[in-house]
């Protein structure tokens, strides 16, 4: 059995056959590749030798190296081919991946490159890019096979083998009536099964689960999910069929949905990855700090409202770290509870009550459990069952309000339309240590007379 070269030799041989010019041999080496792995090649090939690695590559490879690059590393193909070559080759992609690169360029990049392409292509693109980011119309692709509800088992699969190359990623044909609405789908079991004289109106479903062009990405990723499908075709008015979108999509749209959440969840805003200038870094993220950085003041002002109580019983000062930390840890491990709920399912009134009354008892159970321990430490460290007391009470108050702050607070963000990740787990924090210092010196003053 051979073994497949390492990546370094696999780069030596790929350059190599560039710098010989052996387009054959070069050829014979990417036909042996993933897309995904071509593409892992061109990302870390020398500058110098990229312009001829494009070169050699079919307008077939090109297409493929395409859609699994990074918009950045698209745009730079492009450049690097010429318009001529560049309009060949967004001829051949998907639709929906070309709405996706065009989406952010300039009105005049977007009329060069769709002047040179195909009508019928940049006249569907353009269509596209009218639906807003982020919904089915955008996702969708408008190449997939249909049939006609009046067709034969044997029309259908002579239909299929016509157009075997859209059918590559599908299990389904969808059927239409003479209208293009969609009236049902078949399975390629379906019609493996099937009598060649059946008619495909007497053996297709007639209850499809399909989405409009302007459902949100998410909502589409729930419905795949939900019902294992590897596709979901698209409708407009009237159940008109206007595309698919399938799972590969999807599997995109969940990881850019998980990469956004953890944006907000961290406070850190637009997208910062490995590439990420410092400067350009340090922007993103400062004005989510600078808001927090005031509203820590607060805590600040709090605790000099009671640095008397703290001049009584200076042992307080110790636990105030761990009131404050406890706090926000609890509260941002609900905030993550509820946000990873939301994508996976839509709540009513009932699920939101239950799930409120479920973190109330966890708070519950967290609280008096920590609360138990930190008053015995408090208790053996300085003698004082008083401040055990005023210590563990503490903790278990805030620990309960933390666990229900971290799910009530995403919980009305959603119920508004608003992204329930914008609750990020420093603001979750922040708010939350303001809560557990009130509460702690509040009854630290309370008992300070047997504290002193």
């Amino acid at each position: 059995m051979q073994m497949r070269p390492s990546e370094n030799e696999l780069m030596h041989e790929i350059i190599q056959s560039l710098k010989d010019g052996k387009r054959r041999v070069f050829l014979d080496i990417i036909d042996e590749l993933q897309p995904y792995d071509v593409a892992q090649q061109y990302q870390h090939l020398p500058a110098k030798h990229r312009n001829k690695f494009l070169l050699y590559l079919t307008l077939a490879q090109l297409k493929e190296l395409m859609e699994e690059l990074s918009k950045e590393d698209q745009l730079e193909v492009l450049q690097k081919l010429g318009i001529e070559k560049s309009t060949k080759v967004l001829d051949l992609m998907e639709n929906d991946d070309l709405t996706t690169l065009l989406a952010d360029l300039e009105p005049e990049q977007i009329e060069e490159l769709m002047s040179e392409m195909k009508k019928e292509e940049s006249d569907m693109v353009q269509y596209m890019m009218k639906y807003p980011a982020e919904s089915a119309g955008r996702l969708m692709n408008n190449r997939f096979v249909w049939i006609s509800k009046h067709y034969t088992v044997r029309e259908a699969v002579d239909k299929l083998k016509d157009f075997a190359e859209l059918a590559e990623y599908l299990n389904y044909l969808y059927v239409i009536d003479e209208g293009k609405k969609l009236v049902g789908v078949v399975s390629y079991k379906d019609l493996l099964l099937g009598e060649m004289q059946d008619k495909i109106e007497d053996i297709m479903f007639t209850r499809v689960v399909k989405v409009d062009v302007l459902t949100d990405q998410e909502d589409v990723a729930k419905l795949i999910s939900r019902y294992d499908f590897v596709s979901i075709p698209v409708i407009e008015d009237n159940d008109k069929l206007m595309g698919v979108i399938t799972v590969d999509d999807i599997l995109d749209v969940v990881i850019q949905e998980a990469n956004e959440d953890i944006e907000k969840l961290s406070a850190s805003g637009k997208a910062i990855d490995f590439k990420t200038k410092p400067l350009v870094a340090a922007y993103r993220r400062l004005p989510w700090l600078i808001l927090l950085l005031l509203i820590g003041l607060v805590s600040g002002s709090i605790i000099d409202g009671f640095s008397e109580t703290l001049q009584s019983a200076v042992a307080l000062a110790f636990f105030m770290p761990m009131i404050a930390g406890m706090t926000g840890n609890t509260g941002t491990q609900s905030l993550a509870v509820v946000v990873r709920g939301l994508v996976a399912q839509d709540l009513d009134v009932k699920q939101v009550v239950k799930l409120i009354f479920r973190e109330l008892w966890v708070g519950i159970i967290i609280g008096l459990t920590c609360a138990i321990l930190i008053s015995i430490i408090a208790f053996i460290w300085q003698g004082s069952l008083i401040l055990g007391i005023v210590v563990g009470s503490s903790l278990l108050i805030t620990l309960i309000i933390g666990t229900l702050a971290g799910t009530i607070i995403p919980l009305v963000l959603y119920k508004f339309n608003i992204d329930p990740a914008v609750a990020s787990g420093p603001l979750i924090t922040t708010i939350n240590d303001i809560f557990s210092l009130l509460v702690y010196f509040g009854i630290a003053s309370m008992f300070i007379s047997k504290l002193s």
